[in-house]
């Protein structure tokens, strides 16, 4: 067999070559065999609930084995040109460095997952900073990798890195630009996972889902998800409801329009009927005593010169006082009924208040129900709401001449 393989070295070569493929092709199952059922004990022992990742990790670093066997064993090869052997040296050694780095960057995203589970995670995400080593490690290892792919030192391509300075930052702005706003975000409590953000320049309205270095995802509210690039939160205005959650209420903030020609001073038969109302009993008691005493003071004999209530005035101090009664809104936050300018759409007169719940659909039916009673109260007080005409009232009009 020897003389055999002395006539014919080239196939003492591939043979010797075959065979060390071979070992490291079993080092790599019984490595990664090994390294997997530990790997899943410790996991289970610990209840992280990383196994999918660990595993990944455990397989990716079990490839290390045989680049080293192959590494290492191809000077062993008899008969090999020395080219073949510094060409099998230089990628097995670069697959080492890629694979460790692959195996690192997986680390990075297991030390997140793990974090994500504290319970202020969510008040100071980490995502964005381990971007950025998982870019300075990627950085590093394509450098290294292509160092000992040419066989050359890492030194050199980092001096001819220097020179290429100006595009390097060219290059990189978007992720210096974003990794200064992930500071800047953090630093400041600008926004959090599960924030409620409002940015219509972005087309984003709903809840930030994700915080990372390059963007961050937020979750409109019809399900749709809007990608905002990290640096707009710093650069561009926006509105964060995480105070209006904090708070505990959320504002109602409407509106209605008011007939102008329906406002006018209230006779003895309309005060008479509102007095039967028993949130303007009180009001108006005191209302009538006060001009009373003014009307006496001022000797208003007329009612030409006299103070007399209105229906428009005794209507609003019915809704801030049905307002102040309603067991869903929040007394120790702002609550008043204010007018606004008029216009020719009629006079607004506004609810201002918050309810005691920030849930949506919640908030919605309170307001609804809130309005509800407003719109069908108003009658009583011989107020108009105001409407354009439209199809039927020109009709009622033409039948009416």
């Amino acid at each position: 067999m020897t003389e055999y393989f002395k006539e014919y070295p080239m196939l003492l070569s591939f043979s010797s070559f075959a065979l060390v493929l071979l070992i490291a092709l079993v080092a790599n199952f019984f490595v990664k065999k090994f390294l997997m059922k530990l790997f899943e004990k410790i996991v289970k022992f610990a209840k992280q609930g990383n196994e999918a990742e660990v595993i990944r990790i455990v397989a990716r670093l079990s490839n290390i084995i045989p680049a080293i066997i192959v590494t290492k064993g191809v000077t062993l090869v008899p008969h090999i040109p020395t080219y073949f052997v510094t060409i099998v040296k230089n990628v097995g050694n670069a697959f080492v460095v890629a694979t460790f780095a692959i195996a690192l960057n997986l680390i990075l995203d297991v030390v997140n997952s793990v974090y994500m589970r504290r319970p202020d995670a969510k008040d100071k995400p980490i995502k964005g900073y381990l971007q950025v080593v998982k870019l300075i490690v990627s950085v590093l290892a394509c450098i290294l990798v292509l160092a000992t792919l040419i066989d050359k030192s890492p030194t050199i391509l980092l001096s001819s890195l220097g020179a290429m300075a100006a595009v390097t930052m060219l290059v990189f702005q978007d992720t210096i630009l974003s990794l200064v706003a992930s500071v800047q975000i953090s630093s400041s409590d600008i926004i959090k996972l599960g924030d409620w953000v409002e940015m219509p320049q972005q087309g984003a309205d709903g809840d930030v889902i994700d915080i990372a270095l390059h963007t961050v995802k937020i979750q409109n509210w019809d399900k749709t998800i809007t990608t905002v690039p990290t640096r707009k939160f710093v650069t561009d205005a926006f509105k964060n409801w995480r105070g209006m959650r904090e708070s505990g209420g959320r504002r109602i903030k409407r509106a209605i329009y008011l007939d102008q020609n329906s406002i006018h001073f209230l006779s003895a038969d309309e005060e008479k009927h509102l007095k039967n109302f028993a949130l303007l009993k009180d009001y108006l008691a005191g209302k009538d005593k006060e001009l009373e005493a003014w009307n006496n003071q001022n000797q208003a004999e007329i009612p030409l010169n006299a103070r007399r209530l209105t229906n428009i005035g005794t209507f609003r101090a019915y809704v801030q006082k049905y307002l102040e009664s309603h067991p869903k809104v929040k007394k120790n936050m702002a609550l008043m009924v204010r007018q606004l300018a008029p216009s020719s759409k009629g006079l607004p007169l506004e609810i201002y208040c918050f309810t005691d719940t920030i849930v949506w659909v919640e908030y919605e039916g309170i307001q609804s129900d809130i309005f509800d009673h407003i719109y069908a109260i108003m009658p009583e007080f011989n107020l108009a709401v105001f409407q354009e005409p439209q199809g039927r009232d020109f009709q009622l009009f033409a039948s009416n001449k």
